[in-house]
């Protein structure tokens, strides 16, 4: 086997979700530029209590062009020791792991002490949230524990960066989140529509995503009701589509659609959402709609701009500064009357224009900036 120069410790196949996306892309990324790489994944992610969803596993083909190890237990701290030691033996130049919550801090704190005793290889974090949307014991400790051995840090978002300098004063670095251009093709409008058995001629509003209480699904909602009471016309001609899986009570959500008497203006998709399929959705709608009550970065976002499908964000964390109000779609306040009179004007603008300036924009989003500020900031001498 040839030794790695980089390896990737996070979610990535047979794991499903944004994360595993991301890493088996950025593996990609690396593998251009003619750079052995292998991503390390977990054998078991989360305990049950942890996660949700239905299953924590892909339904899609491995990927036949990446070396992925199996073989992390996030609970077994044995495991942990013989990762580490293992990963510490092959000495790669560089290990990037993934930081999304602190209950991985323990199982990934300790994989990393255990291949800095090789005094060797540059260990990168890239952070998607350093304290997390839902609070839970033990956070701020498990957080701390995490930090120490790591060389530098990678945030998508300045509500990051702010966040990561209350645990750590390690280098780091800013960069836009890439865009996800590793899945299906955009198809015109018409075709996505048929495939998702949507009324070909409504305005098509979508909602993305787990749903979980923070992504302000709720508020959209309210949104919906509102038009109805005050812009029954609009009403008329309108279609939100909800796609993503329930990440809390689904009872909730189907009640309160009930209870506002929206049912026939709102198609729910709520299924895990797979690969091979996200191009359908985002080419079918018209505008994406992220209703958060509170954001660091979003996944959304670079889909959208890969699809070169207009958004309304609400101006919460990094959401706003991502989408140019005006040029690549609009942002509102996260209540629901500011996204329900910004989703009518948002009718008023020419979507040709939008799009334009969304192809220009997203050109700011590329993989090479991510992997060069990697290797920045893996640099032996400082």
């Amino acid at each position: 086997m040839i030794k790695p120069a980089v390896i990737i410790i996070g979610p990535a196949y047979p794991l499903r979700g944004g994360l595993a996306s991301f890493n088996e892309r950025l593996a990609r990324a690396f593998m251009v530029q003619h750079m052995e790489t292998v991503l390390y994944t977990f054998s078991l992610q989360y305990p049950g209590f942890l996660f949700p969803g239905t299953t924590q596993y892909s339904t899609d083909k491995a990927p036949e062009d990446l070396t992925i190890k199996v073989n992390i237990n996030s609970i077994n701290p044995l495991n942990w020791i013989k990762v580490g030691n293992k990963i510490r033996k092959i000495k790669p130049s560089i290990i990037i792991v993934r930081y999304w919550l602190p209950f991985m801090g323990p199982c990934l704190g300790t994989i990393l002490r255990k291949v800095k005793k090789n005094k060797y290889t540059k260990i990168i974090c890239i952070v998607d949230n350093i304290i997390p949307h839902e609070k839970r014991f033990g956070d701020k400790l498990f957080t701390r524990y995490f930090v120490k051995p790591i060389d530098g840090f990678i945030t998508m978002s300045e509500e990051v960066m702010k966040d990561l300098k209350k645990f750590t004063s390690t280098k780091a670095i800013q960069v836009l989140h890439p865009l996800f251009d590793s899945f299906g093709k955009a198809v015109d409008p018409a075709t996505a529509k048929q495939f998702l058995q949507l009324d070909p001629i409504k305005k098509t509003i979508l909602f993305f995503g787990f749903i979980r209480k923070y992504k302000g699904l709720d508020l959209l909602l309210d949104a919906v009701a509102e038009i109805k009471k005050n812009n029954p016309d609009f009403y008329q001609s309108m279609q939100l589509v909800i796609a993503g899986e329930y990440y809390e009570d689904a009872n909730f959500y189907t009640q309160k659609i009930k209870d506002l008497q929206i049912s026939d203006a709102v198609v729910l998709k709520t299924n895990f959402i797979p690969d091979s399929e996200l191009n359908y959705y985002f080419c079918a709608s018209d505008v994406v709609v992220q209703p958060y009550r509170s954001a660091t970065q979003s996944g959304v976002t670079p889909l959208a701009y890969h699809y070169n499908t207009p958004m309304i964000v609400t101006d919460v964390g990094a959401l706003a500064a991502n989408v140019p109000h005006g040029k690549v779609g609009l942002v509102c306040q996260p209540d629901a009357k500011s996204i329900a009179s910004t989703l009518v004007d948002f009718y008023q603008y020419d979507r040709k224009v939008l799009v334009e300036n969304l192809k220009e924009e997203k050109k700011k989003y590329s993989w090479e900036t991510l992997t060069e500020s990697i290797l920045k900031l893996a640099k032996k001498e400082d």
